[in-house]
């Protein structure tokens, strides 16, 4: 059995069965990668402060770039959103080419430390990070049981994808990059916001067409209780990654792996 299943109660209290994974439609695995595939403390005590501590440098470097520069109006845009919906972001100034440099970087760090899954920021985000990837100040991080798993299912044909918040780019120079190797020719596709938000059901159908595979041939694994149920409902198998052990605590119904060792093992 593929995980450990977890129950809730609904509907005044009854409780819900998942139906058991069946292994024998699974034709396209598809992961999340933060708690999932990569400790969360590599994203958030690495990856996340990188960004914010060169943005600033980054945005001066490339201010004449036209996709900076659009990448720049689009936060501007967000930015104007988060004032309409108050949520109070640090003041835009416009006066001047160095103003708005400077006000771009300040709600860029402000969305950094609030984790937005903004995507013109994690556009950004991903830029970053590539030049400290080339200049070898970063390097991925993944779990010792990923690269095992990468490998058995690619050898029993299974399409293996990746569906972060960070950008393609930023997921691509992850895994390419990991002390276990590149990981890359084991995956076939990376997806990101640009195909609808993670919570949202809607992007779990556009990738399943855009890989030409029914959902019900997925299997999606993740961390987030809200993206398994928003990948169910589009049709999908998912189970729930609890690499700390936490998930016995949820209310949500769903099953559990702790590693990826029990999914299709040999």
């Amino acid at each position: 059995m593929l995980g450990t299943p977890i129950h809730s109660a609904a509907n005044g209290g009854e409780v819900a069965r998942v139906p058991p994974i069946d292994e024998s439609q699974i034709r396209v695995i598809l992961l999340d990668v933060e708690g999932t595939t990569t400790p969360i403390e590599f994203v958030y005590q690495t990856l996340f402060p990188y960004a914010s501590r060169k943005l600033e440098s980054f945005l001066r470097e490339h201010a004449q770039d036209r996709e900076i520069q659009a990448l720049m109006q689009d936060l501007r845009a967000q930015h104007k959103a988060d004032e309409r919906n108050d949520l109070e972001p640090p003041a835009w100034l416009d006066q001047t080419e160095e103003a708005r440099l400077r006000s771009s970087a300040a709600y860029g760090q402000w969305l950094i430390a609030r984790d937005s899954k903004c995507t013109p920021l994690k556009s950004l985000q991903g830029k970053i990070w590539q030049q400290g990837f080339a200049s070898g100040e970063l390097h991925g991080e993944v779990f010792p049981d990923v690269p095992v798993a990468l490998e058995r299912w690619r050898r029993k044909k299974r399409t293996i994808c990746i569906y972060s918040s960070g950008s393609v780019l930023a997921q691509q120079l992850l895994f390419r990059t990991t002390t276990f190797g590149d990981l890359t020719s084991f995956i076939s596709g990376f997806f990101d916001t640009r195909v609808g938000a993670k919570t949202e059901v809607e992007s779990y159908k556009k990738i399943a067409a855009s890989v030409s595979y029914v959902p019900q041939q997925f299997l999606f694994i993740s961390d987030a209780m809200k993206e398994i149920e928003a990948a169910q409902s589009a049709g999908m198998q998912a189970v729930l990654c609890d690499r700390d052990g936490r998930a016995s605590s949820s209310p949500a119904a769903g099953r559990v792996i702790r590693t990826f060792d029990s999914v299709l093992p040999d």
